[in-house]
């Protein structure tokens, strides 16, 4: 028996260990596949949203664990990332905008890619990872980023694009995937993968898909997934009840960025339904090239040995409130998607529990067995990967210019501040008005109180 025990030792540590000739054996690393969706809100299959065909997504999600209350720190592109990958909430002073650079904001702080480097990793960055591609560059060993987003392909659009800079919201394009910037990252993903099987590096691999973003350019195929005349428009088109004109906004991304769109007032019906045609067709164009990756990862057996991280960079309004794009407060722009899996722990689940973005770096750092950096604000989501019914954190915090929020269990709050005195505030009870049509923070002084001085006791008020 005692010999029987001793093969079956001596196996496992072989799995486990990576033995060269001469040197101490050393366990396998955990390796990181790090998937982020531009403008992805949690309107997906896996978050019951019947409308949206993301069948890839949705069987990530069946593998792993489902967050339905996470948050972005800041609904803009730049800032979120910088944010999330530093690890460190936004500031009036800092991740403030679409152009932020991290290593300018924060330049004495090490990200997870430069972190994970410096413990051994091979970092790889594919598409649009920071809002600019060259930020923190030093935290990566490779960094790829194929043509602009706006990669149109009609000669109308092409033509607008020459004598106006300016074309469509959305184009059919009749084109393979791989013609597409989101097919080449596929592509460029699945080579990096086959590479790290031959060279055996443990590695954080990024694939940052740009749509959804405007414009909505996605193959035919993926159009003809939808029936145009069943496409739903928003049931709330109009600013909430006892809204603050600070909590609205001009939509200026849309507006001023592309043809057919008025300068004032809304859009119509028609040109409505082809934004959100053309918003799902983009999702499930990103899908399909999220499933060609996973795949690729399951035939070269690395999902024994990765997390998968997937989320978008924050929400985005489809005509909610009369908004389009983020840019808001609301719920609509700070929920987002959220789903991994990690090896060896729950499969199938969904946690309930608040988590935002500053929590992936200890995160990463936790499920990777190495130290957490001082610097980091958020809290490691490890103990919901194995148990998603643990208790944990009361709140989470996000701030879009001079509006400060706060999301409980039960609500979401915003006071918007000038010169650190508070002019406005939201309170919305999720309970019962999910949708955010009823600003109730007048008649509920106790409770906004409380949320503030909750803020205020984490920092988030100076």
């Amino acid at each position: 028996m005692k010999n029987i025990l001793g093969i079956i030792g001596f196996i496992a540590l072989q799995l486990f260990c990576i033995v060269s000739p001469g040197q101490e054996a050393q366990p396998t690393k955990t390796n990181f596949l790090f998937i982020i969706v531009d403008d992805l809100r949690p309107q997906l299959g896996c978050y019951g949203n019947a409308e949206t065909l993301s069948p890839n997504i949705d069987r990530l999600a069946e593998e792993g664990l489902l967050f339905h209350n996470a948050y972005c720190n800041v609904p803009v592109c730049g800032a979120s990332r910088a944010s999330l990958l530093t690890g460190t909430r936004p500031t009036a002073s800092r991740f403030t905008n679409a152009a932020t650079w991290a290593e300018k904001d924060v330049p004495d702080l090490v990200d997870i890619p430069g972190y994970l480097k410096q413990n051994g990793y091979k970092t790889i960055s594919n598409g649009k990872i920071y809002h600019h591609q060259f930020d923190n560059a030093a935290s990566w060993d490779d960094n790829y980023k194929p043509k602009d987003f706006r990669d149109y392909k009609t000669p109308e659009n092409i033509e607008l694009m020459k004598t106006k800079g300016m074309a469509a919201a959305w184009e059919i394009a009749q084109v393979p995937d791989d013609s597409l910037q989101g097919g080449k990252i596929a592509n460029k993903v699945i080579a990096d993968l086959r590479n790290l099987k031959k060279s055996g590096d443990p590695f954080f691999l990024t694939a940052g898909f740009t749509k959804p973003h405007l414009p909505f350019i996605a193959p035919e195929k993926y159009w003809d997934m939808y029936d145009h005349n069943k496409i739903e428009l928003a049931k709330n088109p109009f600013a909430p009840e006892k809204c603050p004109k600070e909590a609205l906004h001009n939509w200026g991304e849309l507006r001023k960025q592309y043809t057919g769109i008025p300068q004032t007032g809304p859009v119509s019906d028609e040109v409505a339904r082809n934004l959100i045609h053309g918003y799902n067709a983009c999702v499930s164009f990103s899908d399909a090239m999220i499933g060609r990756i996973l795949d690729e990862l399951v035939q070269l057996e690395f999902d024994k040995n990765t997390v998968v991280i997937l989320c978008g960079d924050h929400g985005w309004q489809l005509g909610e409130h009369g908004l389009w794009c983020k840019h808001s407060n609301f719920n609509t722009s700070l929920q987002v998607p959220l789903i991994i899996r990690a090896p060896g722990f729950a499969k199938n689940a969904k946690v309930e529990a608040l988590v935002e973005f500053v929590d992936l770096f200890p995160s990463i750092c936790e499920l990777a067995g190495i130290e957490i950096p001082k610097h980091l604000q958020g809290k490691s989501m490890k103990p919901l990967l194995g148990n998603p019914d643990t208790e944990w954190k009361e709140a989470v915090f996000s701030r879009f210019k001079n509006g400060e929020s706060v999301k409980t269990k039960d609500y979401l709050y915003t006071e918007y501040r000038v010169k650190g005195e508070r002019i406005s505030q939201m309170l919305y009870n999720h309970n019962t008005d999910k949708d955010e049509n009823k600003n109730i923070a007048d008649e509920n002084e106790s409770v906004t109180e409380k949320l503030h001085f909750l803020m205020k006791s984490e920092g988030i008020l100076k």
